[in-house]
């Protein structure tokens, strides 16, 4: 079979609600992505098949996101694209779907990825057979689209609590755990670790230009005391809160796939080979378990065990669901989100699939690690999970 490998990787700067990146639609957030992919990977435009971008706010953004960003990108209009909405999972089901077209022969290159802006997520209102009397009902399609379960009717954060409960994960466990986050994310930025995977965005202003080149989110001087003061956001009884949970952000991610024969004729050494991949589901209710059954499938279809991972970048969701997954799957925690993940860096919902895997491409070629595996929970009850080798 045909080895698919990875041959660049590039994300813009993750912001924050309603800040930095704020002005950008997401299919502009994806076309910065996209166009630093594919300079880094020395891949001209014309050269690509297809244009794969998860986004889950699609609401009023205009049809198929994903054409938008490949056409304004200057991707030729031969070329096709289409959207993918797995919720939290669409970033790095796009990857798989691309390794599947090239294995398959259908396509030589492909660009994957995903955008978001939740900062621009509508607002809408059901008028189609009018309003008789009273006042009207709008609908946020960012909670209605992407953090509320449609099975129980509650907020993700809810289900958050219920494996806090199942895991027995405390609120003095999930403390701690954010606040390593935001220490690791800090110790990261300050050190330059982020910007080789982060192209800078610039934005136009009526007082001139501003370039954005890091996250926006990361709290810096974040402690388990801060975080401790923070009530809880979805159960008053309950133990998560905003300080330990991820954020509402703006942002992008791209990666440019082809085979491995595709890279050698091209003289490209891939950033790595995409080993296997998988997706499972679990029971809604408590979703943030998905990357459990999810990473060891993968993990099986790799011929692997946790144990021969070098890196692992595993999407906090919820600090009590990072936890969970943690703790069922065993692995050394030591190697997991060496600088940081979600609960700091923040959480575009469409893209966190991309990012996670930008991530970990970057940072195994920084301390030359062989394998690697990337996993995120989704809403709706599943997870998702891709093994890497160099």
């Amino acid at each position: 079979m045909t080895d698919v490998v990875i041959a660049s990787a590039a994300r813009t700067p993750i912001g924050a609600f309603n800040g930095a990146l704020s002005s950008l639609s997401a299919h502009l957030l994806g076309e910065i992505a996209i166009r630093e992919a594919l300079s880094r990977g020395q891949v001209d435009p014309a050269e690509v098949a297809e244009v794969i971008f998860g986004q889950v706010l699609t609401a009023g953004t205009g049809q198929n996101p994903a054409r938008q960003a490949a056409i304004a990108a200057g991707i030729p209009k031969e070329a096709t694209a289409y959207v993918i909405n797995q919720v939290c999972g669409s970033g790095l089901r796009t990857v798989a779907l691309g390794y599947q077209a090239i294995r398959n022969g259908d396509s030589a290159i492909v660009v994957a990825g995903g955008q978001e802006s939740m900062s621009q997520s509508t607002h809408c209102a059901h008028l189609r057979n009018g309003t008789k009397m009273g006042d009207m009902k709008m609908i946020d399609t960012m909670i209605k689209d992407g953090l509320w379960d449609a099975f129980n009717g509650y907020h993700m954060g809810n289900t958050a609590e219920n494996v806090a409960k199942q895991w027995q994960i405390s609120r003095e466990q999930q403390d701690e755990f954010a606040a390593s986050s935001q220490q690791k994310a800090e110790a990261a930025q300050k050190s330059g670790r982020f910007k080789d995977e982060i192209v800078p965005v610039t934005i136009a202003g009526r007082k001139g230009d501003t370039v954005v080149d890091a996250d926006e989110y990361p709290r810096h001087g974040t402690t388990i005391d801060t975080l401790a003061k923070l009530k809880p956001a979805f159960d008053k009884e309950g133990s998560v809160t905003a300080g330990n949970a991820s954020g509402i952000n703006d942002g992008a991610a791209a990666l440019v796939l082809m085979s491995a024969e595709e890279a050698a004729k091209r003289g490209i050494t891939p950033l790595a080979r995409i080993a296997s991949w998988a997706t499972r589901g679990v029971d809604p209710a408590i979703m943030g378990s998905g990357p459990i059954p999810a990473s060891r499938a993968a993990l099986e279809k790799a011929g692997w065990k946790a144990s021969d991972l070098d890196l692992i970048e595993a999407n906090e969701a919820f600090a009590a669901q990072a936890c969970a997954v943690n703790k069922d799957l065993g692995w050394d925690t030591s190697k997991v989100n060496v600088n940081g993940g979600a609960i700091a860096l923040g959480h575009p919902i469409g893209a966190s699939g991309a990012r996670v895997l930008v991530t970990l491409l970057h940072e195994m070629q920084k301390r030359y690690a062989k394998k690697g595996l990337t996993t995120l929970c989704i809403g709706g009850g599943m997870g998702i999970a891709m093994c890497l080798e160099r």
